[in-house]
């Protein structure tokens, strides 16, 4: 008997601190607290958020005018070369079947040459004794000067399909790739023993290496559509590289196009952002980065927390505390600036004014 009444008992006290909670909790079933917020100066700034990466201003694919494969790596991703430095070295890797039909071209333009020149000497001893009219010599000066030219190609061809080096003009074609200008490996897309496609007026060629400058990055990335009719090139950007956290890289929008463009189900505009500051850190190639245009900035104005406010009818009011029997009073306000965060008090309130928390709904009904 004793246990039964100790059992009955605190389920009593439990009970009556249930119910005691919930009606001081819920009063009225409506009004959860009546926190004060304080009308104080700050700084505010406006953005339009872009998301996208950092990436060199030009980035250069280096190809090779003859095909063969890779024999030797003279530079490795991450590796500084200057202008002319060598790259990599292409051995050329004719087929049988292709040496072979360039050592016959070279033998037919030979042939071919030496019956031209042979017909040239008995037409300029005719055409001596006046035998031969102009028109005929010329057609064969012509073929001749044709001949010759075939027969420098084709040598051309066999020397390059047998060295990999050739000097045609004042122009050197030769194995080995050299860097087009000074800049960083950031990539290299073959290996040794890869074959490869020339670089001609027909094919694209095969990708060796990728080259660029590490001074001069833009971040590209998109605008949402809602923002982009506030920007202007010339904004200032803040800029957050996810690797490098704390960073303050800074910028400048150079670009914003004219064109839209549809991701995941949203239209958004490219833009580009020059990078001014990098902040003393490593910049790399591809680093994932959110860039925050600064379209507005306001400084040392009043502001409280836009969740206080409530919309209607066209109209801004906050609430602030009242002697009245709800303790709260509506006042309208006129606003300014926001950063979704704060928002810029222009009238209605001043400095040191309090306003009330909006009172939460409880989900419990009475």
């Amino acid at each position: 008997m004793k246990r039964i009444l100790i059992t009955v008992g605190i389920i009593a006290v439990a009970g009556a601190a249930a119910a005691w909670v919930y009606t001081s909790g819920n009063g009225d079933g409506n009004s959860v607290g009546n926190d004060l917020v304080k009308v104080e100066r700050g700084n505010l700034v406006e953005f339009a958020l872009a998301v996208g990466h950092i990436e060199p201003r030009n980035e250069i694919e280096v190809k090779s005018k003859i095909s063969g494969v890779v024999n030797k790596v003279y530079a490795e991703p991450g590796d500084y070369v200057k202008k002319g430095q060598p790259l990599l070295e292409i051995r050329p890797d004719p087929t049988p079947l292709e040496l072979a039909e360039a050592k016959r071209n070279v033998e037919r333009t030979e042939i071919a040459l030496e019956n031209l020149q042979r017909e040239m000497f008995r037409m300029e001893q005719l055409r001596a004794r006046d035998m031969v009219s102009d028109h005929d010599y010329q057609n064969l000066m012509r073929n001749l000067r044709d001949a010759e030219i075939n027969l420098q190609l084709n040598r051309e061809r066999l020397e390059l399909l047998e060295s990999g080096r050739i000097l045609i003009g004042e122009t050197l074609i030769e194995s080995v790739i050299k860097a087009p200008t000074d800049g960083y490996i950031l990539e290299k897309m073959v290996d040794i023993g890869d074959p490869i496609v020339p670089l001609t007026s027909y094919q694209a060629g095969t990708p060796l290496m990728t080259l660029a400058r590490m001074d001069d990055l833009l971040f590209k990335g998109t605008v949402d559509e809602i923002d982009v009719g506030k920007l202007q090139e010339g904004m200032e950007v803040e800029i957050r590289v996810g690797a490098l956290p704390g960073a303050q890289v800074r910028g400048e929008l150079t670009r914003i196009s004219l064109k839209a463009t549809t991701r995941d189900n949203s239209t958004v505009f490219p833009v580009e952002i020059r990078i001014t500051d990098n902040d003393g850190r490593v910049l790399r190639a591809g680093y994932s980065a959110n860039a925050n245009v600064v379209i507005d900035r306001r400084e040392d104005v009043l502001i409280i927390p836009e969740r206080v406010v409530t919309y209607m009818d066209g109209r801004s009011v906050v609430d602030v505390p009242s002697r009245n029997e709800n303790g709260r009073k509506e006042t309208e306000v006129t606003l300014g600036l926001s950063d979704a965060i704060h928002v810029e008090v222009v009238e209605g309130l001043k400095e040191g004014d309090t306003v009330l928390e909006k009172p939460l709904r409880s989900l419990a009904s009475n």
